[in-house]
């Protein structure tokens, strides 16, 4: 199976978890299209969705459906959204779109978190994939001489700037064995807004698309 193939695979298993007259949390990323592709099927079947991206939102509203603010749904039952790389314990790295800080907000408000990929995204241990890493302009320089004492390699993602208006730093060279407590010491240092480790808000479901269709993983 084709990459392209397996994503939608993956995305559109998602739909089986999406309830009638809910507002879905929509996450950001070429696999999160293909699902929002399929959601628009059902969108009479939904209130709307709440988007972790502009671009999400952009394409959410093509096919019709209602875009509500997080702040005015309460909690929502599904997020759905992607992953650059996934453990067994369904600990992500995402960011690679750079939407992470949005991303983890509306997981953050979702009682439940489907996270789709095709099946080369399941690793043993993270970091393969340059961890993200949302800075404060100003704190960019000072960030990045935190992340080389911790072992990293940044490097400043060239011309882009997040929706939020903040730099993206992506760090290489890390094997990431402790995710949780990688996750918390990145936080707290000043000048960062969040990274792309998703330990404190794992993912609930994966679904993988592969050869053998869609593999459907809980953590252990």
């Amino acid at each position: 199976m084709a990459q392209d193939q397996a994503k939608r695979a993956a995305a559109e298993a998602a739909l089986e978890y999406v309830e009638e007259d809910a507002v879905v949390g929509v996450g950001t990323g070429s696999t999160v299209d293909w699902f929002i592709d399929a959601l628009a099927d059902m969108r009479n079947r939904i209130r709307g969705a709440v988007s972790s991206s502009e671009k999400s939102t952009e394409r959410l509203r093509s096919h019709g459906i209602d875009v509500l603010d997080l702040n005015s749904t309460g909690r929502l039952p599904l997020y759905v959204d992607g992953a650059d790389e996934a453990n067994r314990f369904l600990q992500l790295i995402k960011g690679g779109g750079g939407a992470l800080t949005r991303e983890k907000i509306v997981a953050s408000a979702s009682d439940r978190f489907v996270c789709v990929a095709d099946e080369g995204k399941l690793v043993d241990v993270l970091g393969a994939f340059p961890l993200p890493v949302e800075v404060i302009p100003m704190a960019r320089s000072t960030v990045a001489r935190e992340l080389v004492r911790l072992g990293g390699r940044p490097e400043l993602r060239e011309g882009f700037t997040t929706d939020n208006g903040n730099l993206i730093l992506d760090v290489y060279g890390l094997s990431i064995t402790e995710p949780l407590k990688l996750e918390q010491s990145l936080n707290n240092i000043p000048g960062v807004v969040t990274n792309g480790i998703f330990a404190l808000r794992p993912a609930d479901l994966l679904l993988l698309g592969g050869e053998s269709g869609v593999r459907r993983l809980t953590a252990e």
